[in-house]
């Protein structure tokens, strides 16, 4: 067992536990801060995209001892109500069908925007293309981070 300090959401969190433990389940788990999901367990899918010191990663192949002193910005601290433009965007495209991988997707596309403020549609095909989505709702995802960005879509909608 290890006892690590780290910032969750702007919060200081402690926590006792093995220090190979993935921040997914110390999040999940110990924490209570359900929003990240598990997905493939193996950090391809992204379902569990989260950041860490402003970079996107897969929470379920992050040692919690990785985060030692460090800043994780989960699904739940990315905005208190829903304001963050992405996920305003999510919303006003109806990207979500089954929904589960969208906080996944929802961090990766807020960590890509901060690297490319008006991404392309190549800029975001190679920004997003570990995340999965089973329901297929790329070309909503796609126009929801144009939307994000201020840019229009290509299937017309204005941003």
């Amino acid at each position: 067992m290890m006892r690590v300090q780290f910032s969750v959401n702007g919060f200081s969190k402690a926590v006792e536990v093995d220090p190979e433990m993935p921040l997914l389940w110390v999040l999940r788990d110990v924490l209570g801060l359900t929003g990240t999901k598990f997905g493939c367990g193996m950090g391809v899918c992204g379902s569990c995209t989260l950041h860490l010191e402003g970079e996107a990663v897969r929470a379920c192949q992050t040692p919690i001892k990785a985060v030692a002193g460090k800043s994780v910005t989960t699904i739940e601290g990315l905005s208190k109500d829903g304001s963050h433009p992405v996920q305003k965007a999510w919303i006003e495209e109806d990207v979500a069908q089954c929904g589960y991988c969208q906080p996944g997707q929802i961090m990766q596309a807020a960590w890509l925007l901060s690297k490319h403020p008006h991404p392309t549609d190549s800029d975001i095909d190679h920004g997003m293309a570990e995340n999965i989505c089973r329901c297929g709702t790329y070309q909503r995802i796609r126009c929801a981070i144009h939307r994000a960005a201020g840019d229009a879509c290509a299937h017309g909608k204005e941003a």
